[in-house]
C-alpha cells in the first residue's frame, strides 16, 4: 500500500469529522421525535429542547392513539395504493420512453430529447393543470393524485443513458434470432438493467410517500382520500389532534398534542427507512449508469 501524504491524513481526518458531523444531523432529528413519540405526555408537554432518552416512563399510549383514529388509518391505506400504483404505471411509461429514445436509428431522436427536456424547465403551471383535471372529469378521484406525477422527464433520461450504455451486440445477437423490440426489451434490456430500475422505483417510491400537495390541490372534496403526509400535515400544522384524542379518559387534549405529533410523524417514516437499506446497494450504481453521458 502507498503511503499517505500529509495533505491525504488531513483530508482524511477532515472528511472524517465532517461526515460525523452530516451523520449526527441527519440521526438526531429522528431520534429526538423517536423519544419523544415514547415518552410521558405529561413529561413531554413541559420539557422543551432536544430530547436524547425517553421522558417519564415509557408508553406507547401515542402510537395506540394513532391507530385508533380512523382517518389515519385510512390515510395510511390510500397512501400505500398512491405509491403502488403511481410506481407501477410511473415505471412502465419511463421504460417505453427510455428504450425508445436509446435507439440510435430513432428519427428524430434529438427533437425527442429536446421535448422532453423542455418538461423539465418549463411546465403549464398550477391554475391549468387544474383546469385540466377538472375537465376530464379526475377531481376528486384518486388518479388526480397518481397521472399527474406518472412521468418524469428527469427519470426518463436517467434510465434513456442507462439503456444506451447496453452493448448493441447483444441486442443484434437477439434481432438474428428474430426477436421483436418488445421481446428485446424484456428479455436482453431489463435484465441487465436492474440498477437503475430499482434507483427509479426508489425515486417514485419516496416521491408518492411523501406527497401532498396534489391532493391537497386535486381532492378538494374527498377527504376521505387524502394520503397520510397531508393527514400528518394537518395534525402538525392545523392542531387536529381534538378528533384523535377527543375521548382520551377526558383529560386535557392538549397534553396529548406533541405525543401525537411525534407518533404520526414516526408511523409515516418508518416504511421508507426500513425500504431504504433494501434499495440502498443499487442506488449509487444505478445513478453513476446512468450519468456516464448526457
Amino acid at each position: 500500500m502507498l503511503k499517505r501524504t500529509r495533505g491525504e491524513k488531513i483530508f482524511a481526518v477532515f472528511n472524517t469529522i465532517l461526515l460525523v458531523m452530516l451523520s449526527l444531523i441527519f440521526v438526531l432529528p429522528i431520534w429526538h421525535v423517536l423519544m419523544g413519540s415514547i415518552s410521558d405526555p405529561m413529561r413531554i408537554s413541559a420539557y422543551s429542547g432536544l430530547i436524547l432518552h425517553p421522558l417519564g416512563s415509557m408508553t406507547l399510549g401515542g402510537y395506540r392513539l394513532v391507530f385508533s383514529n380512523s382517518s389515519i388509518i385510512r390515510s395510511y391505506a390510500y397512501t400505500i395504493l398512491y405509491v403502488v400504483v403511481s410506481t407501477s404505471i410511473g415505471l412502465v411509461l419511463n421504460i417505453l420512453a427510455a428504450y425508445v429514445m436509446s435507439r440510435k436509428n430513432l428519427y428524430w431522436g434529438s427533437l425527442f430529447s429536446v421535448i422532453v427536456l423542455f418538461t423539465m424547465m418549463f411546465n403549464g403551471g398550477l391554475v391549468p393543470t387544474f383546469m385540466v383535471i377538472r375537465n376530464l372529469g379526475l377531481l376528486n378521484t384518486i388518479w388526480a393524485v397518481i397521472l399527474p406525477s406518472a412521468a418524469s422527464a428527469y427519470n426518463i433520461i436517467i434510465m434513456r443513458t442507462s439503456f444506451a450504455e447496453i452493448p448493441e451486440e447483444l441486442q443484434e445477437a437477439a434481432r438474428i434470432d428474430g426477436a421483436g423490440h418488445f421481446r428485446i426489451l424484456v428479455q436482453i434490456v431489463l435484465p441487465v438493467s436492474k440498477a437503475i430500475i430499482m434507483v427509479i422505483v426508489l425515486f417514485y417510491g419516496v416521491m408518492h410517500w411523501n406527497e401532498w400537495f396534489n391532493a391537497a390541490i386535486f381532492l378538494p372534496n374527498a377527504r376521505t382520500k387524502y394520503p397520510l403526509q397531508l393527514v400528518l400535515r394537518e395534525i402538525v400544522l392545523l392542531s387536529s389532534e381534538n378528533s384523535i384524542v377527543a375521548d382520551a379518559d377526558g383529560q386535557d387534549v392538549n397534553i396529548y398534542r406533541p405525543l401525537i405529533k411525534y407518533a404520526t410523524i414516526m408511523v409515516s417514516v418508518i416504511p421508507m427507512m426500513v425500504l431504504y437499506p433494501f434499495v440502498q446497494r443499487y442506488f449509487v450504481s444505478g445513478v453513476m449508469i446512468g450519468a456516464v453521458k448526457g
